[in-house]
């Protein structure tokens, strides 16, 4: 584990952290209402290919990316929730250790709800560990809350918007393709908590 995932791990690596996403998931009325298919459809809209899913929490991204998604977590009860559920999740260590960390073995990396986590430096040196397993060409896509969303967490240190996540694209030496709003324009994402910032950003 890298120095910048050690200070990840500070408030996101216990088991009262998965705990608090299970409970976040797992409420009744989200279940009923299927509040996850817009954010479903958005990941899968983007044809991203084989991704890796790195800060894979729970799984909620990884069940959507479809053929040959592989999450990475440092929290081993997050991923140990995520294999239970029948997805292909592995802690830092084990990620490194397995068939999957090879050059260029993936299309995309997906980095969702991760930035805000981490100082920016920190950022910085935890996405740019995962990159040389991505192909030549190959996609980048952070997601991040907006004000209300980042807000609701205890563990995010930063607030890391279109400004903040484009500027971490272009120090990764990638281009940025687009940035958007979702589900719903930028004017909500001081009222709705669920709204965020997508970046899509290419790998020379």
């Amino acid at each position: 584990m890298s120095r910048a995932e050690q200070d990840t791990a500070a408030g996101t690596e216990g088991e009262d952290y998965t705990q608090r996403l299970q409970r976040l998931g797992g409420a009744r009325w989200k279940q009923v209402l299927d509040v996850q298919a817009p954010y479903r459809w958005n990941l899968q809209r983007l044809e991203l290919g084989r991704t890796l899913d790195v800060g894979c929490g729970l799984g909620r991204n990884l069940a959507n990316l479809g053929e040959g998604a592989v999450g990475v977590d440092h929290n081993p009860t997050s991923v140990a929730h995520a294999r239970a559920a029948g997805l292909e999740a592995y802690t830092i260590e084990e990620f490194h250790q397995s068939p999957h960390a090879r050059p260029g073995a993936f299309d995309a990396l997906l980095a969702a709800h991760l930035l805000e986590h981490l100082p920016a430096e920190a950022a910085l040196e935890v996405i740019s560990g995962y990159l040389p397993f991505l192909r030549s060409g190959g996609t980048a896509v952070f997601i991040t809350p907006q004000e209300r969303g980042y807000a609701s967490d205890a563990t995010h240190v930063r607030f890391v918007g279109f400004d903040e996540a484009a500027q971490a694209a272009r120090d990764l030496g990638m281009t940025v393709v687009k940035q958007y709003s979702f589900p719903f324009p930028r004017s909500m994402g001081k009222v709705f908590t669920y709204n965020e910032f997508v970046t899509v950003a290419q790998l020379p």
